[in-house]
């Protein structure tokens, strides 16, 4: 299993922030290829994801512990990810979100296809960097 870690400090108070990673139906707005996503009830989820022109969906199981501002989330059936988005104050205006992703590089490559090892490893950074900055923009432009 690898593991990814990336962060980013975003201009909004922590409950802003929290309530908006909660908006499961903006996730295609900062998700990188969601092209749909519902809440399916209580702690899951539902994503429509665009993998090379077709569409896979997953299913996730969200766990929060809200007291320490940390969602928890796998997918409940292949490929399977977890990872989570931990929530810290800086200050009264400011927070740091981390996110945290768990994958096995072959089963990424099997489900969405794109190189191995270093290269799929630095792809994943990317996206998942990238992803980081939507949300970021997002979450201050809503504001």
């Amino acid at each position: 299993m690898s593991t990814l870690e990336e962060q980013i400090e975003i201009g909004v108070p922590i409950d802003t922030a929290w309530d908006s990673l909660h908006r499961v139906e903006n996730y295609p707005r900062f998700l990188d290829g969601v092209r749909e996503a519902r809440s399916e009830g209580g702690h899951a989820a539902h994503l429509d994801v665009d993998v090379d022109g077709r569409t896979q969906e997953f299913e996730a199981e969200i766990t929060d512990r809200d007291k320490e501002r940390v969602m928890e989330w796998q997918t409940t059936r292949a490929p399977a990810l977890a990872g989570s988005f931990s929530l810290l104050p800086i200050d009264r205006e400011r927070t740091l979100v981390q996110a945290r992703v768990e994958y096995d590089p072959s089963t990424v490559k099997e489900a969405f296809g794109g190189p191995k090892g270093f290269a799929q490893a630095t792809a994943i950074e990317r996206l998942v960097r990238h992803d980081l900055e939507q949300f970021k923009e997002l979450v201050e432009r809503e504001r």
